[in-house]
């Protein structure tokens, strides 16, 4: 439960979470675009920070919403999906999500650090454009050792290409001849944000283009889970073996013999890293074997995901407050090229993919 000294910061995540979404209102109302809530939320999050009107007391709330409301909103998550949805998609379709997200994932993070980026940056980046979006960006961060501007950078970076993928895939797919269920599958299969795959199959009139594309990108969430924790085990391993080569490196401390206690050499204590299951993965996953295993109402799986949505952006409103645009702009451009060579990785490798394996 948050403190008293929490509730401004909480009240002021929730005030701007009531403007991120109305802004998502106004502009689907006025314009083609799709604005989510949650980048409004980041975005709003970061100019409070950097126009320097955020009010100190705010910052202990804001960073319990980074923290605790960014683990509920997953865990929420997992009551979007279920495990019928793999039988729906087929090998062939489960043949593609794996071999493309995984390729996705290892190829956006070597072309990351060849172009100098750090190594939470090009994480964070290849999870959001292999998995979903900023809703797999915020999952990854707690495990990543990513800092809040490298989780701003990377929420963009999707955003961009989420958006582009809404203007420009549709007239590939029609130049390609795709059909319906081809395209729908492509769509799921290489668009990043989930709000932006459905955008993108209904530029098809038909609903088998926007299921497909649902069913296959929900797929593509479910792979959240083993993700985070495999990225979890891996940065253990990191931290013990950095540990072990410290110990190497410097020699056991010397022997205190009690005759100079001030001047004796302490061991550093051993790093600690992140759990092997994180509990808020834990719970994603048993949320998806609740909605896998019972017959949940529609009206609760709806009021679920608002929910989710709602803690989510919460979170990502206190992400942002911690970003500096001082640090964003001294990168530079290379987070861009990343972003782009990622987006154009996985979407043509899905094009050919779906080709290859004649779905649709």
């Amino acid at each position: 439960m948050p403190t008293r000294a929490q509730l401004p910061g909480l009240g002021l995540a929730g005030l701007v979470v009531l403007l991120a979404f109305t802004a998502e209102k106004f502009v689907k109302s006025q314009t083609p675009i799709v604005l989510s809530p949650l980048v409004a939320a980041v975005l709003m999050g970061a100019l409070l920070t950097n126009l320097r009107v955020l009010p100190a007391m705010a910052r202990p709330g804001l960073q319990y919403a980074a923290r605790r409301l960014l683990r509920a909103g997953i865990v929420i998550l997992g009551l979007q999906l279920s495990l019928s949805k793999l039988r729906d998609l087929g090998l062939k379709g489960l043949a593609l999500v794996l071999v493309t997200t995984t390729v996705t994932f290892f190829g956006t993070q070597w072309l990351g650090k060849r172009l100098g980026l750090s190594p939470g940056l090009r994480l964070l980046v290849a999870t959001g454009f292999s998995i979903c979006g900023a809703s797999a960006i915020a999952a990854m961060r707690p495990v990543s050792g990513a800092d809040d501007d490298d989780t701003v950078y990377a929420i963009g970076l999707v955003t961009l290409c989420g958006s582009l993928a809404i203007a420009i895939l549709p007239a590939i797919g029609h130049a390609l001849g795709f059909g319906d269920l081809r395209f729908g599958t492509w769509v799921g299969a290489s668009v990043h944000d989930v709000a932006q795959t459905v955008a993108t199959a209904a530029s098809r009139s038909s609903d088998a283009a926007r299921e497909a594309a649902i069913v296959v990108k929900l797929t593509r969430v479910v792979l959240l889970a083993p993700l985070v924790t495999g990225v979890s085990i891996w940065r253990r391993r990191q931290l013990a073996t950095a540990e072990r080569n410290a110990v190497t490196d410097t020699g056991p401390p010397p022997e205190d013999t009690g005759d100079h206690p001030s001047d004796a050499v302490a061991r550093p204590p051993a790093a600690k890293g992140p759990p092997i299951l994180p509990l808020f993965v834990a719970g994603f996953l048993a949320m998806v074997i609740v909605n896998s295993t019972v017959d949940l109402p529609v009206e609760f799986l709806r009021q679920a995901k608002n929910l989710e949505r709602v803690l989510l952006a919460a979170a990502l409103v206190g992400l942002g407050a911690g970003v500096d645009v001082r640090k964003l702009r001294a990168i530079g451009p290379r987070p861009l090229v990343l972003g782009l060579a990622s987006w154009v990785l996985i979407a043509v490798m899905t094009a050919i993919g779906v080709v290859v394996l004649g779905i649709g």
